[in-house]
């Protein structure tokens, strides 16, 4: 059972707190914000996170911005989590600096695999293979 920092950056409710629960009863502390403004202050003032899972739309700071402000003073791996689905979407992520991509509606059993590997430092197939 981990005890790594999950920031959780979506603006949907629902999902933060279905994300949230299947996380938690993973063994995960998860921390929320619903803007990238929201973001980037947990992020300075919490310190370790062991993964930060983004949405790219979002009210105010868009979710490419929010990444690559992030990833500027951050190397905490970052998970995108989105409904657009284009290749180019995908490209746009890993250039903001994003470690993965997953398009939502989330699968809990293939999220929570993903995750893991996001947690240990693992690159993925949906970017890499964009």
């Amino acid at each position: 059972m981990s005890t790594a920092k999950i920031l959780l950056v979506d603006d949907h409710a629902q999902l933060r707190s279905a994300l949230r629960m299947i996380l938690a009863s993973a063994g995960y502390s998860v921390l929320e914000a619903m803007t990238g403004e929201e973001a980037l202050a947990k992020v300075e003032k919490e310190g370790a996170i062991g993964v930060i899972l983004l949405d790219l739309t979002m009210p105010g700071m868009g979710g490419l911005e929010a990444c690559r402000r992030l990833r500027k003073i951050t190397q905490t791996p970052i998970l995108v989590i989105s409904v657009r689905r284009e290749k180019e979407d995908k490209v746009e992520a890993s250039e903001a600096g994003a470690d993965d991509y997953l398009v939502k509606p989330l699968v809990s059993r293939s999220f929570c695999r993903v995750f893991s590997a996001a947690e240990n430092g693992g690159k993925f197939k949906s970017i890499a293979s964009v």
